[in-house]
This record gives C-alpha cells, sequence and structure tokens, in this order.
C-alpha cells in the first residue's frame, strides 16, 4: 500500500472503504493487525521524538485522523484521499461485528465506562459479540490481569482507549501477548460510545472543524490547541525535505 510520509509518520492512502477492508483482512494473518489514527497533535509529538514514530510507523495500518493531516498531505503535493476518523473507522468495524461474526473487547475509559459502552452497542447490535471489557486505570500488577483476561477472551477485535501517546506505546509493548486478531488505539471513542462524551456535530465534522467545538466545549483544551498553527508551520517549511511518498 502507498504511504505518505508527514513528518516522518508514514500515513496510508486510503479512504474509509480501504481502510475497513485493509483492518478486516488481518484477521487472516497469523499475528495481530494493528491499527492506528494518529491527528496532527499525535504526529507532532512523533516529530519531536523518534521512539514515538518507531512505534506509529509499526503499525500495520496508520490513517489520517485529522482534517489537519489531509491538509499537509496536500502541502507535500500527495493528497490523501480523505479524513478517515478513528471513531468512524471504528464503528464501521463493530458494523461489521454486530451479527455476532467477531467478537469484540473494550479496553480503556474510567471505571464503569467500558460497561456503559458494551451496554449501549449491545442494545443497538443485539448479537455483537463482547468477550470482555476492561477500565483504563491500572498499576502493573493489574494490568498483567488486564492482558492475561485479554489473552483468556482471544477477541477478533480489541479497542485500545487510553489517548495518546499511552494506547499507541501500550499495544506496542504488549500486541504480541494479547491474543487479539486486530488491535486499534483509538482514543475516546469509548466514552461517545457510552454516551458520557459527545461528538461534535455534523456540521463541524464536514468543515473540519471538530477541534474548535471540542475547545469550545473544553477552554483548558487552548494550549494543546496550539499544537495545530505549529503542525502546519512545521509541514510548510520543513516537511518538504523528508520523502513525500514510500511504497512499502
Amino acid at each position: 500500500m502507498k504511504k505518505i510520509d508527514i513528518l516522518g509518520v508514514l500515513v496510508d492512502h486510503v479512504n474509509m472503504e480501504e481502510a475497513v477492508t485493509k483492518a478486516l483482512s488481518c484477521l487472516k494473518e497469523e499475528k495481530p493487525g494493528v491499527v492506528y489514527t494518529p491527528n496532527s497533535e499525535i504526529i507532532m509529538l512523533a516529530y519531536k521524538n523518534p521512539d514515538f514514530c518507531k512505534v506509529l510507523n509499526s503499525a500495520d495500518l496508520v490513517v489520517a485522523d485529522g482534517i489537519g493531516v489531509v491538509h499537509a498531505s496536500k502541502i507535500l503535493k500527495a493528497p490523501l484521499p480523505e479524513r478517515v476518523a478513528g471513531y468512524d473507522l471504528s464503528c464501521r468495524l463493530l458494523e461489521k461485528a454486530a451479527d455476532g461474526t467477531y467478537s469484540v473487547y473494550f479496553f480503556g475509559g474510567k471505571p464503569g465506562v467500558a460497561e456503559l459502552a458494551a451496554k449501549n452497542l449491545t442494545e443497538k447490535y443485539p448479537a455483537l459479540s463482547v468477550c470482555g471489557m476492561s477500565d483504563g486505570y491500572f498499576d502493573a500488577e493489574k494490568e498483567k490481569l488486564i492482558i492475561e483476561d485479554i489473552r483468556k477472551k482471544q477477541p477478533d477485535i480489541l479497542f485500545v482507549c487510553l489517548g495518546a501517546p499511552k494506547q499507541e506505546e501500550w499495544i506496542y509493548n504488549h500486541k504480541d501477548e494479547l491474543s487479539a486478531g486486530l488491535i486499534l488505539g483509538v482514543g475516546g471513542s469509548l466514552d461517545v460510545w457510552a454516551g458520557t462524551a459527545q461528538r461534535a456535530p455534523l456540521k463541524y465534522q464536514k468543515a473540519g472543524l471538530e477541534w474548535l467545538y471540542r475547545l469550545m466545549k473544553q477552554p483548558s483544551r487552548f494550549f494543546r490547541m496550539l499544537a495545530l498553527p505549529k503542525f502546519g508551520l512545521t509541514v510548510l517549511f520543513k516537511g518538504k525535505r523528508v520523502k513525500k511518498e514510500s511504497s512499502i
């Protein structure tokens, strides 16, 4: 698959349909398939941290979660076909699993969030097979129990919702221990499924302004949002010094 090099992070040149197909194809492989969904803030973090960049580039599928990543690919004259948001990709995979074909496991969020997400999703998809769940608050001892539970349940699809970069690093360090077919790092998706957080209205999504909606809802995110213009300027002035495309 063609990949676009955006500040060192290799993003797959796929649309949503192609991303779903690629993700599901990982279930046919002997080793776990890994999917990461970086936005511009996460790519900036990887740009500053080579070890984290290595983690992202180890995935089987890396999709452009943020509209800023899509704009960056255009600046680099290697345009991505569209934004592939991690939440939307996860929902599409849940639709594929809705008839019980694939089992799913939810890992992350505050205590009770995974259970609430599972309840809401099984009400929507009665045949959905939720084989296990765990919250995202753990020490070393509890982590061992979580890993053992995932290994025992052997989910086809494991949703890891710990937030970046924790979720990506956790998946990278433990993927070979988990006996899961497909592992996705999808941040706050669990909270949206649980109903404890809301996604931006569709008009904000279509306009590429989800970041603005989140900022209005959480003004405390202001300083985090400063990474967005910094990302754009970095791509504009330094992005063309790196390889734009790579066939892997």
